[in-house]
């Protein structure tokens, strides 16, 4: 197939991983992954099941499998924040109003930091009395979501601001929990909350109270080998019919490396990222000219609604070859010192924020041998979206256009 242009549209999250236990191939009971559910309903009655994985897909699953299984065993490595997901059903009444306001919803989210309607408390968190700051955490907590890490305008910069919304949120969770050891267990104490994306769920701590849930630290005790019956630890051997993994992704640019995408001089993609990945606004790279990726690393991508960061990128995407079309530009491609300085940029304004303190997906810090580089423009979504407006407004500024031949 033979295109003038390439649009990368492959996934922040869409590369699943799947860890190399010795002697997974080897299991004979039912394996799954969470990335692959299969299209037909899968049935845990009656059976022992070992989730491995603790992340967003972990969280969401164990609470669904264990109501099925005889005995399920959860195997985390990390453990997450996470806060109720607040999911519930819409009344006629709900909908009416989303669909009235939707107008002002849609320009708020243009104009937010993550792509939605949100609006943080309007004072810092230590500027506000301990009562408004515990009814303010209380209010975003009953609303549920992970906009939790914003309640305050300063949560992610201030260590002071995000310890108190880790003390607020350590206080909840222990009172979910009947057993405080298992608490101790999946309480995060390594990282600032909201520097892993906080996951979402539904009763996820009320069901490791129930008596066929165990929880095993394979941080404690590793998965050292799978065999033909089920998972081996370092202290002991668990019978299992089914095991899942819940095991994440190769974020950002996992996909992208599955392709062989080769630009200029014959140099691979997946090489010129070998440090980390290189882009300019996360639209171009230097060397690859007439590529787009959309929603990739140097973008906002994952922190912001990526169904809007779509929208955006597309509509950029668009108007540039309407702009090189109606000038005479063959193509366009991305300059070796913009994409430089913009590396430089993003690393700059991560580094003010509490984000690299996290072994984060956003590091790349759950793949083995991947740079730990963290991939993201951590600023906002309308102030991201204020730059890629005045570059293209400028004739595209930091691109080189290409003239026809």
């Amino acid at each position: 197939m033979t295109a003038r242009f390439c649009v990368m549209v492959t996934g922040a999250l869409s590369a699943a991983i799947t860890p190399k236990f010795n002697g997974l191939q080897t299991f004979e009971g039912e394996l799954y992954h969470t990335a692959h559910w299969p299209h037909e309903d899968v049935d845990f009655a009656g059976k022992r099941v070992g989730v491995i994985g603790t992340g967003s897909s972990g969280i969401q699953s164990i609470p669904i499998v264990a109501e099925q299984a005889v005995q399920l065993y959860v195997f985390q490595r990390t453990p997450n924040y996470s806060v109720p997901a607040g999911n519930k059903p819409l009344t006629p009444e709900d909908i009416a109003d989303i669909k009235a306001n939707y107008a002002e919803r849609r320009r708020l989210s243009w104009r937010s930091g993550g792509g939605s309607p949100h609006i943080a408390h309007p004072n810092r968190t230590m500027d506000v009395s301990p009562e408004e700051r515990r009814q303010a955490f209380e209010n975003r907590w009953q609303l549920g979501g992970v906009l939790f890490a914003k309640t305050f305008p300063d949560q992610m910069v201030d260590p002071v601001a995000n310890e108190e919304a880790r003390k607020f949120y350590e206080e909840k969770i222990r009172a979910l929990i009947d057993d405080p050891q298992v608490a101790d267990m999946l309480i995060p104490d390594d990282h600032p909350i909201g520097t892993k994306r906080i996951c979402t769920d539904s009763n996820y701590f009320q069901i490791v109270n129930r008596p066929n849930v165990e929880l095993i630290s394979v941080r404690k005790t590793p998965i050292q080998s799978i065999d033909a019956t089920g998972i081996n630890t370092t202290d002991a051997h668990f019978d299992l019919d089914v095991i899942v993994l819940a095991t994440g992704f190769d974020a950002m640019t996992g996909a992208l490396s599955k392709i062989d995408i080769v630009g200029r001089g014959g140099q691979a993609l997946r090489d010129d990222w070998r440090h980390g990945p290189r882009t300019y606004l996360g639209l171009g790279v230097d060397g690859f000219p007439n590529l787009f990726i959309v929603s990739g690393p140097g973008a906002p991508a994952v922190l912001a609604n990526m169904v809007l960061h779509a929208e955006a990128h597309v509509n950029w995407i668009a108007d540039c070859i309407d702009h090189l079309d109606k000038h005479g530009y063959a193509g366009i491609e991305a300059r070796l010192e913009a994409v430089n300085l913009w590396i430089a940029e993003c690393a700059a304004r991560a580094e003010a924020t509490l984000f690299p303190k996290a072994d984060s997906w956003y590091m790349g810090a759950n793949v083995p041998g991947k740079p730990r580089v963290f991939m993201l423009f951590v600023s906002g979504f309308a102030v991201y979206n204020d730059i890629c407006a005045e570059v293209a407004a400028a004739g595209y500024s930091g691109f080189e256009l290409i003239k026809a031949p």
